[in-house]
């Protein structure tokens, strides 16, 4: 990635894309062609029309990128939307997320909200926040731990998948646990609490409390908790 200029705007304005090294809004500002940097930093509004490629994105307020999204590290902890595809290496995520197509990287870490328009794929997917994914959710380590709220994905797979119930010590009123919803889930090792599932395979499956589960097919072993119920059992 070449290196230009850096570009900093702290008030209101549109802006040409090309390239640059690091760019830092603080004001509103709509960057009006393709855009590569090695630095992308937002605390003000951003609005980039087209697509962005980056090394670093940090989101302290709101961005929006139109197009498709690329870069190797991601820190949000304001408000990000991308209309097209993203692929975020690394991606931290203490805000909200919301991409229109597919999701795709090495490490995701959610503590806030993605929302995805298609599917997700990682190599490692830990989430204490919440998702909704409209596709497949696919890594070979998924760890999800249930707060609040409902996580919804259409299917996960994957080679080890835990999900976990968690109190919410941030809630001082009752005891509210999130749930986690979908019509597929199938992996090597699957270890699931408070889920809502049509079918469930692997290797070996628990299934713990507060799962509501159709039909679960198995190879080697299957342990259920008593406070859960599952409709059907296949031993393949």
């Amino acid at each position: 990635m070449e290196k230009g200029h850096n570009l900093t705007i702290n008030g209101s304005g549109n802006y040409s894309g090309g390239q640059y090294d690091k760019i830092s809004i603080r004001g509103d500002a709509t960057l009006a062609s393709d855009l590569e940097c090695s630095a992308f930093n937002i605390f003000g509004t951003s609005e980039a029309l087209e697509s962005v490629k980056t090394k670093s994105v940090k989101v302290f307020g709101e961005a929006e990128v139109k197009g498709n999204l690329e870069s190797e590290e991601m820190l949000i902890m304001g408000t990000m939307t991308v209309g097209g595809r993203a692929d975020l290496k690394k991606m931290k995520i203490l805000g909200t997320l919301d991409v229109g197509d597919n999701l795709t990287g090495d490490e995701a870490n959610i503590k806030g909200m993605i929302s995805v328009g298609g599917d997700v794929e990682y190599e490692t997917f830990d989430s204490s926040g919440g998702f909704e994914i409209k596709g497949l959710l696919n890594a070979d380590k998924i760890n999800i731990s249930l707060r609040f709220g409902q996580s919804f994905a259409e299917e996960i797979g994957g080679g080890v998948i835990t999900v976990k119930k968690k109190s919410n010590t941030l809630l001082p009123f009752g005891k509210e646990t999130g749930m986690l919803i979908a019509k597929v889930i199938e992996g090597d090792i699957v270890s699931l609490e408070n889920t809502r599932a049509d079918i469930v395979r692997g290797k070996s499956v628990k299934i713990g409390a507060g799962c509501q589960i159709g039909t679960v097919e198995y190879s080697t072993e299957l342990t259920q908790d008593k406070n859960s119920t599952i409709k059907t059992k296949t031993k393949l």
